[in-house]
């Protein structure tokens, strides 16, 4: 390393995958046939750290044009720094939506990156609360066959998960015999989450949220738009005793999760580090969540969360999604799996812990 002070980076790279999903899905309110993944490759002081978000191969593009000449040169270990020069570059492209994801993946690479200059876990180097962060399988497309469906949810709670999730919202009036169906599935003990992603309106929230209490759903994820703070405080107002109202997923910066905060729309927020700034973004989320005294889950991106949620004091969970799992144990050496419900990081491996396999990738390229 140059500098105990300063490593300046020799070389930023990025590339974008398309990878097919194993069979057509969807959820309430989109269906997809493959998923995209924007890797950013970062080398400095003889390390390469690597970052990645899943979005659109757009970012990528910003990546490369906007954001890596902005770093190259620049001190590596100074990743505040780094995160205000990107922030700064994009505000007259707008800072939500895919200029959030690259700025994400860019920053999400500096920290792994740092933390193997330093040669430590990077749970260790944002401060560990917890040594495991509990893990909930999450999937049950609205595309599954009722079989598709009560074999994966099954699956999941056979192999020591304790919560699972399902999507819904894509035909409510089959919503309720689908949830039935999950619940068989699991058995009493699991913990059952749903996610109708904004399909509902107010009252079908709220006349559905009655029906899903009959078989103890403890986790209502967006049963309305994210969008509509007023009516995400209805039905957490309103909703049975035991079962949380959440959202936060599309959040890109700290005043989006601030807003909902202020209006009390949830009972846990959700926070996405490949789409809010990267894990300075995040962090920052788990310090809003904190003072306001609320819990904080993670969206997707499991191998990335498992650090952040280990180290975040408010976080109680992270979503191990079926579509992310596929692809980082397809593509990551040292992607985790779960005993008994809960993920740990390794405590010998720096960084993030996973290495991206190139060759394995090359054939989804784009």
């Amino acid at each position: 390393m140059p500098s105990a002070s300063f490593v300046p980076i020799d070389r930023l790279a990025v590339d974008a995958y398309a990878i097919p999903t194993d069979m057509p899905e969807s959820d309430g309110t989109l269906a997809w046939d493959a998923t995209t993944l924007v890797l950013v490759r970062i080398e400095a002081g003889g390390k390469r750290g690597i970052g990645y978000t899943y979005a659109d191969r757009a970012a990528a593009v910003l990546i490369h044009e906007k954001l890596a000449p902005l770093l190259n040169g620049h001190d590596a270990l100074a990743i505040a720094a780094r995160w205000q020069d990107m922030a700064h570059a994009v505000r007259n492209l707008g800072r939500q939506g895919i200029c959030a994801t690259a700025i994400a993946a860019v920053d999400n690479a500096l920290w792994d990156l740092k933390a193997k200059l330093l040669d430590l876990p990077l749970a260790t180097l944002l401060g560990q609360a917890r040594p495991a962060v509990e893990a909930y399988g999450s999937g049950g497309f609205t595309s599954y066959t009722a079989q598709q469906l009560e074999r994966q949810l099954g699956g999941w709670a056979r192999d020591g998960l304790r919560l699972v999730k399902m999507k819904v919202g894509r035909d409510p009036a089959a919503d309720t015999e689908r949830v039935g169906l999950a619940r068989q599935a699991v058995g009493p003990a699991c913990g059952l989450f749903v996610d109708a992603n904004g399909a509902y309106s107010r009252k079908q929230a709220l006349m559905l949220a009655d029906a899903f209490a009959q078989v103890d759903v403890a986790w209502f994820e967006e049963p309305v738009s994210s969008d509509d703070l007023e009516g995400l405080r209805l039905l957490r107002d309103r909703a049975p005793a035991g079962m949380a109202v959440s959202a936060g997923e599309y959040g890109y910066d700290l005043p989006y999760f601030r807003r909902m905060l202020e209006a009390g729309a949830v009972d846990v927020l959700q926070a996405d580090a490949t789409r809010c700034g990267g894990i300075t973004g995040f962090m920052g989320v788990a310090a809003l969540c904190e003072a306001a005294c609320v819990p904080l889950s993670s969206h997707c991106a499991p191998s990335l969360h498992l650090p952040l949620c280990c180290a975040a004091r408010p976080a109680i969970h992270l979503e191990y999604f079926h579509d992310h799992v596929r692809i980082e144990h397809m593509l990551f050496d040292g992607a985790i799996r779960p005993r008994q419900g809960m993920l740990t990081p390794a405590p010998d491996r720096p960084g993030l812990g996973i290495e991206f396999k190139e060759q394995d990738a090359l054939c989804y390229r784009l």
